[in-house]
């Protein structure tokens, strides 16, 4: 237990689990658990420290089919199922043969994250935010989004019984304000790109001090929610680490965070420290933090978004600097594809694995085709390519490119003509 400030209370008793507080990336200055994520001493970013003690694979196994039977590892009280939430994780892991074959790799697996809540990752980082934040004494759950996260935190705030505030950019796609605004929460449209809006919620988050803008001034919590990516596919292939992994990078969070899993599986002894590789995917009308690793550069210079992968245009990602570090560290790499490349990797996960994903999955299967050709992805070494969400809301990036086959009179013999039979 933690004793510190909390919104609307003199002081209580925080239990988040085994987080012990919060440490700066970039100095190691140390504070107590809060509703903070910049460092006082040096600007840092701040995130969790823990001390996890004892964590066994068998006492997780037995644990929910939710991301709560990571909970002896993540930054939220230990009666976390007690409260109404949306319960995510435990997604399918497919072995994705046919997509290999495309390809012309050995093997292939897909985090298929659609089965999601919301079908999208987000509700795990959103589910771990949420969970912070009733600890720390916020009373409404808000957040700046590309969609993804506003469905999720929606959906999040109304399941606990919150109130909800989202700001998305008014250029967002139809489907994700439709299924963002059908919870009836607080949606606000802002005119302007998402750096745009993630600036309006920063100063929103210093104004309202009862709001918990989930990654914003719960970001630290917020973003652990990813580990649980890295988490369950070790889980899912035996209690091992794979070779190879291909991530999506947006603020880059994602990427940083399923690479702090698998280091925290192996450091507890619950998988073997094997050797694995990381690598990014951006769509190349938002690339900076591509452009900046190809440059051989530590500083992501920021770039205006313009591609159909909206969930990815972040033209300014707060964790680009340390997906460059991961990337090198492991090995890795971090390539970009067109828009173009989008809509045939989402064509090509569909029908060679039967995954509909949407512009951001599309980005991580273009990019993963591309690593092949150009030599820096192994092709015979096991790879995970993250899919982080249903194509069902990004429908138009395809709308133009797909259809029916033929339009024919009620007839056997029109069909059959169709068909060419």
């Amino acid at each position: 237990m933690t004793t510190i400030e909390a919104p609307n209370s003199a002081q209580q008793t925080l239990d988040l689990g085994p987080a012990r507080s919060l440490v700066c990336r970039e100095c190691g200055h140390q504070v107590p658990l809060a509703a903070e994520f910049a460092c006082s001493e040096c600007f840092g970013p701040l995130e969790v420290g823990y001390d996890f003690g004892t964590v066994r694979r068998e006492d997780i196994e037995a644990g929910p089919q939710s991301i709560w039977r990571y909970r002896n590892l993540l930054p939220v009280p230990s009666t976390v199922d007690a409260h109404p939430n949306t319960d995510p994780g435990c997604t399918r892991l497919v072995r994705a043969d046919r997509l290999a074959k495309a390809l012309g790799v050995r093997r292939i697996w897909v985090k298929d994250d659609t089965g999601n809540p919301t079908h999208s990752f987000k509700d795990r980082v959103v589910a771990v935010a949420l969970a912070a934040a009733r600890e720390l004494g916020f009373k409404v759950l808000a957040c700046p989004s590309t969609g993804n996260l506003a469905n999720a935190v929606a959906a999040a705030a109304a399941r606990a019984g919150w109130e909800s505030v989202v700001l998305i950019p008014s250029s967002l796609e139809r489907a994700k304000i439709l299924t963002t605004a059908v919870y009836d929460g607080a949606l606000i449209a802002v005119d302007g790109n998402y750096d745009d809006v993630n600036r309006l919620a920063t100063e929103l988050a210093a104004d309202h001090e009862d709001w918990a803008f989930v990654n914003v001034n719960v970001r630290p919590y917020y973003a652990e929610g990813s580990k649980t990516l890295g988490y369950e596919v070790a889980e899912q292939l035996g209690w091992r680490l794979p070779s190879q992994i291909v991530v999506p990078i947006a603020s880059g969070s994602q990427l940083t965070k399923v690479d702090k899993g698998f280091r925290e599986l192996g450091e507890l002894g619950l998988v073997e420290q094997t050797p694995y590789r990381v690598f990014g995917a951006q769509a190349t009308g938002c690339s900076p933090v591509a452009a900046a690793f190809k440059a051989g550069h530590d500083v992501v210079t920021p770039v205006k978004p313009d591609t159909i992968a909206r969930s990815l245009a972040i033209g300014a990602p707060a964790d680009g600097p340390y997906v460059l570090d991961t990337v090198r560290r492991t090995n890795g790499a971090i390539e970009n594809v067109s828009d173009e490349e989008v809509v045939e990797g989402i064509r090509l996960l569909a029908r060679t694995e039967g995954i509909f994903a949407e512009t951001a999955g599309g980005v991580t299967v273009a990019t993963a085709k591309k690593l092949i050709e150009t030599g820096q992805l192994d092709p015979d070494a096991e790879t995970v390519l993250l899919i982080t969400g249903d194509g069902l809301k990004t429908l138009d990036a395809v709308q133009d490119r797909i259809g029916p086959r033929a339009t024919v009179p009620p007839s056997a013999a029109a069909v059959r003509e169709a068909l060419g039979l």
